[in-house]
């Protein structure tokens, strides 16, 4: 969103009626003056995306949007797992989600503030040199992955080894792990860095931001080509996402998004979040007024 103009022409995204403002998801506080509260829907422990402390860098971008607009963040908290979205943007408890693909089809969502991809991570001490799930190295090689869900249901990477007859390689490891614990996607990198298993193939931000708390230097590699037997993608858009037709909501988000894009860019880097370059087209597509 725009800075809140503080004159009685201001944008009229902001300047709204208080029951206008709480379909938009800037709810107007009591008091003597009114404060604008950003309802975000948010998991307590998923680092380095978010937690209830408010280190992750999807919190860090909540608040610099928040700030834009002369307002303050308002947390749901919920694990970020099946039911997410019902639970949280469907029950009307919050309005926005800071990280959700750009083609989801349950949210409407803003133009990506990122592209990251799955990356290769291994020790740089072993010597590998791996880029492509082609390499014939990999073939010998312990996998780790994280797999989701009570199902084990496979994430691409998976479906792609199986299909090179590699899932007797593939070493599986809960993305929710041990929820009471902290940063529970952190026990594939641990893996590796112990060498319980050889490489991980791994979602790039989950790399970037637990390989350099590791013991050991980590190698962290995009896997190539981004697209795989022409249905599996390795590489995705990811924007701000609110509920299908709050589209005052993602017109204001996206506003603050461009106003502040270099500063989003700087909490990305600080917290190593692998990118690849944003294609035009996915760049306009999907909420780009």
């Amino acid at each position: 969103m725009p800075r809140r103009l503080l004159t009685a022409a201001c944008a009229a995204a902001l300047c709204v009626a208080p029951r206008a403002a709480r379909a938009q998801g800037i709810t107007p506080g009591g008091g003597e003056t009114e404060s604008r509260v950003l309802r975000v829907c948010a998991d307590p422990n998923n680092m380095p995306f978010s937690n209830e402390n408010r280190d992750g860098f999807e919190n860090r971008i909540a608040a610099l949007l928040a700030r834009s607009t002369h307002a303050r963040v308002q947390y749901t908290w919920w694990a970020q797992r099946r039911g997410f979205i019902r639970n949280t943007l469907g029950a009307r408890s919050c309005d926005v989600i800071m990280g959700m693909p750009t083609r989801s089809d349950m949210v409407r969502t803003t133009r990506p503030y990122y592209r990251s991809t799955y990356v290769f991570l291994y020790r740089k001490d072993r010597g590998y040199h791996i880029a492509s799930l082609d390499d014939a190295e990999l073939r010998k090689l312990r996998i780790g992955v994280h797999f989701i869900g009570a199902d084990y249901g496979n994430p691409p990477v998976a479906q792609a080894l199986a299909r090179r007859g590699m899932a007797k390689n593939v070493v599986g490891y809960s993305i929710y792990g041990d929820y009471s614990k902290p940063n529970p996607p952190a026990a594939l990198v641990d893996a590796v860095a112990r060498g319980d298993v050889d490489v991980a193939i791994i979602w790039g931000p989950f790399a970037g931001y637990f390989a350099p708390l590791e013991h050991v230097p980590l190698e962290i590699v995009p896997v190539q080509p981004e697209t795989d037997a022409g249905s599996l993608r390795y590489a995705f858009d990811i924007s701000v996402a609110v509920r299908r037709g709050d589209d005052s909501l993602a017109t204001a988000l996206q506003r603050a998004m461009d106003t502040n894009r270099d500063a989003i860019q700087r909490i990305l880097d600080r917290y190593h979040v692998p990118r690849a370059e944003l294609p035009i087209a996915d760049a306009r597509a999907h909420g780009g007024e």
